[in-house]
């Protein structure tokens, strides 16, 4: 008869990666030999419209990657499919290789779908004997350790990256090792194969994926350049952020030595994440409450020519076709078709958040959702109601010589382009009226709010 073996299991989510990663490494100095999954989470891809996802493709061949090396190190990854409450459910009763789990490692996520779904699988755990231990790795700082004086959250940025700066230490930004303590890993003969594209009901997406480099020419240009959407001084590393590929506390520590403002992005990125932690309310509504009462034009025509980039503005149409094309958009173009949809057309902010999740492949519910609700003026830190982007301006700002535009609006300029939808000035002070009137309290004209789409 065979030994039963005890083991731990490290789950995979978002942070695809060997190296610093902080739950695995606890995992490994713990007791028991370390088995690492992952779970394609139905609950998350059942809801995916698109059955050639960009973003499916490129967890699946990162996951690849993974067995690969974890194979070169006597171990293997074991991947399944389901909800995480029927595949811990089914591990907790008889694992594979006759192993007993003993304990779950993974590190803390903070969306409200990931904490229900964590704590449901605490608690079958705790059930079978077994524990549930989670550590910080998708952040530099989390929850509650960025607060006020008197202890509460911060809603304002520039406050809270003042705190942030102060608080940091070479302790938050220090790298662990996993190499060394590979093994560690339990040893196997045999594994759950990696379920292909098909099995999980997609296709593979051709899209070509940005590196995980992070090029110090564009850490020492991105503070000047990073507007310009043209010159695409970016680091396209959101993706890799996203997702875990990359650690957040390495790209920190470049940052931090070479360039503040690129440094000040990932202080944002921790913003929204304890905003999400404190005001879930957000996911729905707005996190200025009052916002709520503005009676957006449910345009679903309007809302179509938006997101095909057909709306006749061209650096909005450059923005939304870049989106379509590539599941990426420069963040300056962001703003700017963002402000465009919520103010010159006045259709719901949570419209254009909803496309966003489905389109781009670093779509991050705490920064989509921060950054959206910026645009619309309902957020924390938010650009005031009254702030309506100039389109036109932005473009001959930031895109001077059209280069971006003509990259992707190359019909510009012929019969085949159309004429602008609305009239930014007349956009701008409709906009102004309707979002004073909605805050004071009173009921805006629809006839007004319509006025220019009669």
């Amino acid at each position: 008869m065979v030994e039963e073996v005890s083991v731990s299991l490290f789950w995979f989510r978002r942070d695809l990666r060997l190296e610093d990663n902080r739950g695995l490494e606890a995992a490994l100095r713990g007791p028991h030999p370390v088995i690492p999954i992952f779970i394609f989470d139905r609950n998350i891809l059942d809801k995916l419209e698109d059955r050639r996802d960009r973003r499916v493709t490129f967890i699946h061949r990162t996951l690849s990657g993974l067995k690969e090396k974890l194979r070169s190190w006597g171990s293997d990854l074991w991947v399944f499919e389901g909800t995480p409450i029927e595949v811990f459910g089914r591990l907790s009763a008889a694992a594979p290789e006759r192993v007993r789990v003993r304990a779950v490692y993974t590190n803390r996520d903070y969306e409200p779908y990931a904490v229900r779904r964590d704590a449901g699988v605490a608690e079958l755990l705790t059930a079978s004997g077994a524990t549930f231990e989670s550590f910080k790795d998708q952040c530099v700082f989390e929850r509650n350790q960025i607060l006020n004086q008197s202890g509460s959250p911060y809603t304002v940025f520039t406050p809270y990256k003042r705190k942030w700066l102060a608080s940091l230490t070479e302790a938050d930004l220090a790298l662990c090792a996993v190499q060394p303590l590979r093994h560690r890993f339990h040893r196997v003969t045999t594994s759950p194969p990696l379920p292909s594209l098909a099995d999980l009901g997609f296709e593979a997406s051709e899209s070509s994926f940005p590196g995980t480099a992070l090029h110090r020419d564009t850490l020492r240009r991105y503070g000047e350049e990073r507007d310009f959407p043209a010159r695409d001084i970016t680091s396209r590393l959101g993706l890799h952020l996203r997702f875990g590929t990359l650690s957040v506390r390495d790209v920190a520590r470049q940052a931090r030595d070479i360039d503040p403002v690129f440094l000040s992005q990932i202080v944002w990125r921790d913003f929204f994440m304890q905003i999400l932690h404190h005001f879930p309310h957000v996911v729905k509504g707005a996190f200025r409450r009052d916002y709520d009462r503005i009676p957006w034009r449910r345009d679903e025509k309007a809302f179509a020519r938006w997101c095909a980039g057909n709306t006749g503005v061209p650096i909005v149409d450059a923005g939304m076709r870049e989106l379509d094309r590539t599941g990426y958009m420069h963040n300056r173009v962001r703003m700017i078709v963002a402000s465009f949809l919520c103010k010159h057309l006045l259709i719901d902010w949570r419209w254009g958040e909803r496309h966003f999740a489905q389109r781009l492949l670093d779509y991050d519910l705490a920064a989509n959702n921060g950054n959206w609700q910026w645009a619309a003026g309902c957020g924390c830190d938010a650009a005031p109601y009254f702030r309506v982007f100039n389109p036109w301006l932005q473009a001959k700002k930031f895109d001077p010589d059209g280069t971006y535009v003509r990259r992707w609006v190359p019909e510009l300029g012929s019969g085949d382009y159309p004429a602008p939808m609305v009239d930014h000035k007349l956009a701008r002070q409709r906009a102004i009226s309707v979002y004073k009137a909605a805050l004071d309290g009173s009921t805006p004209d629809p006839r007004e709010r319509d006025s220019l789409f009669d």
